[in-house]
């Protein structure tokens, strides 16, 4: 037979777990031995853990008042209700950004309050809290200003609100600057919510902070924002353990019910309106259709957009942001050829560094998460205006991105994010030598860049039952620290492989022992592997599900990796 070896050399990994162990666990929790493995390999190793986390009731909320800060934001809220002065919210221009500005604005209308909406612009203005908002809420006669998903680095614009006699509350969830005993180092304002400065907390997104501030304004009312709250969650890949399991689990639920307009709109321009709302579903198609109008224009019209109440200019709002998407991918695809092929060029060491002049800055992020995905490195892409280069940086699991550039920030004039994601800028005769130190602090701390395959359970084909898929359908919402399962199964034969659509790999697959084939697919796979001849023989990583066809439903294993049998 020709050999069936991935384009990728990827290292599977199975995780073991004790055998009486995922036993006893099994027994006390009522699961499968399979889940039970699942569950273990996620750190959730007790009776009542693995009760808590596949109920994740909304009765499982922490107190939002037992958040630190929220006490305080609530009294200045309450002082601004009584002046009777506009309160501007100010945001950011990712979904993260726009979901909780549209939360906040939302309930503090509700709570009485006149109340505007600042987003920067990407290109204008950059990241983060800027002095524009502070005019912006000395314009409107605001006294108080609240922050959403950003502020907590925002040292000179927090002086500057001051100075303007606004009062100021930051809700944020990056990393603060901290000196160099490792204490955070904070801006001046009235309150601070950011669980980053609260060992313990849970590490929530930017619309969750924005959700436990509105929830502890309203009381049980705040519940309605849960879809977008859900939307934050899922699109800034914070982990999906504890609380933020709780949210998008709840809020991926209210958008299945298509209760908010604009929403609906948006998953009937989709395409799956009246069909299951899964979290690959939104991200895929929701939240890249939100990004779209900061990633090339203004941000501002998502949050006007998702505030929308009438259903005619909803839907008429959804094809435009349709529209705009299209254009993003457009322009996306312009920079990734070119960055590619400045790779091939000049070629790339352990970490990758690409430039070009005038690349569209809206896209940088999604280019370098491409190329790091494809090639196994730190990426940072950059677009070159003249003196200046500022980009977005992407990182694999191995690399803490955020600590990297932290010890190289004596080359760069500003930088800010997290451990897989970061925005940078520095001068363009630094990009050489940034180039040569990224790539040297990498080698040092990453001695693997193979791409892995964590393998939950190594399972017989018999063991894959209607039943279980059933039981792992309780394990969603699937992302950040809460992967899909991964099942492996050996020596499988190969029956009927052929290729599908638009390259998907398509066969049957059966064990020896096993009484009947089973389905199998790889998505987008036909090109990342030689023939497969009929009865080869072949190991198989896949997700089981339960695939719906013409009324009917089968087994089906959604395979994310094969190779000749060992």
């Amino acid at each position: 037979m020709n050999r069936v070896w991935p384009v990728v050399n990827r290292l599977w990994i199975v995780q073991r777990a004790n055998k009486e162990y995922v036993e006893y666990l099994s027994r006390a929790a009522g699961i499968s031995s399979v889940v039970a493995r699942i569950l273990i390999n996620r750190q959730i190793k007790t009776p009542e853990a693995v009760r808590n986390f596949l109920a994740a009731g909304l009765g499982n909320l922490p107190d939002p008042a037992a958040l630190n800060g929220v006490k305080e934001a609530l009294q200045i809220i309450k002082r601004a209700k009584s002046s009777g002065r506009p309160v501007l919210v100010h945001g950011d221009y990712d979904v993260d950004g726009i979901s909780s500005t549209t939360i906040m604005v939302d309930a503090l209308r509700r709570y009485g309050l006149q109340t505007e909406f600042f987003i920067p612009n990407r290109f204008a203005h950059g990241y983060g809290f800027h002095p524009d908002g502070v005019e912006c809420a000395v314009q409107i006669g605001a006294g108080l200003i609240i922050t959403t998903d950003c502020g907590v680095t925002a040292f000179e614009t927090a002086e500057l609100a001051a100075r303007k006699g606004l009062e100021l509350i930051i809700t944020d969830h990056h990393e603060p600057v901290r000196d160099e005993e490792g204490k955070p180092v904070l801006p001046v304002c009235g309150a601070l919510i950011n669980p980053k400065l609260h060992p313990g907390e849970t590490e929530l997104s930017g619309t969750g902070v924005a959700f436990k501030l509105a929830h502890a304004l309203l009381g049980d009312d705040a519940l309605a924002y849960l879809d977008l709250a859900a939307l934050g969650t899922l699109a800034d890949l914070v982990p999906l353990s504890e609380e933020n399991r709780i949210i998008a689990r709840a809020g991926l639920e209210l958008i299945e019910r298509s209760e908010r307009t604009p929403l609906r709109a948006l998953k009937e321009v989709c395409g799956f309106l009246g069909k299951p709302a899964g979290a690959r579903a939104i991200c895929f198609s929701i939240i890249p259709r939100l990004n779209a109008p900061g990633r090339i224009d203004d941000a501002s019209y998502g949050v006007r957009f998702l505030l929308l109440s009438g259903e005619a200019e909803a839907i008429e709002a959804a094809r435009e942001l349709d529209r705009i998407n299209k254009e993003r991918q457009r322009l996306e695809e312009d920079v990734h050829v070119q960055a590619r092929a400045a790779l091939e060029r000049e070629g790339f060491d352990e970490a990758i560094v690409a430039s070009g002049e005038g690349w569209h800055k809206g896209v940088l992020g999604i280019v370098a998460s491409r190329l790091s995905e494809r090639h196994m490195r730190p990426s940072a892409v950059l677009s070159v205006e003249g003196d200046v280069a500022k980009g977005s940086a992407r990182s694999i699991p191995q690399f803490d991105l955020y600590e990297g550039l932290s010890e190289l920030k004596d080359m760069l004039l500003e930088f800010g994010g997290h451990r897989q994601a970061a925005g940078l800028k520095l001068n363009t005769g630094m990009v050489e030598g940034f180039r040569r130190a990224f790539s040297e602090l990498v080698r040092q701390r990453v001695k693997e860049f193979r791409a892995t395959l964590k393998i939950d359970a190594e399972v017989s084909l018999n063991e894959l039952t209607p039943n279980l898929v059933k039981e792992m359908a309780r394990l969603e919402p699937y992302g950040s620290g809460n992967p899909e399962p991964l099942l492996g199964a050996k020596r499988l034969q190969v029956l009927n492989p052929r290729v599908v659509g638009k390259g998907h790999l398509k066969m049957k697959l059966r064990q020896e022992k096993g009484r009947f084939p089973v389905d199998a697919i790889g998505f987008d796979m036909a090109g990342s592997f030689g023939q497969i001849e009929e009865c080869a023989t072949v190991d198989a990583v896949f997700t089981p599900v339960m695939n719906e066809w013409e009324g009917g439903k089968n087994l089906q294993l959604n395979l994310k990796g094969l190779r000749p049998a060992v």
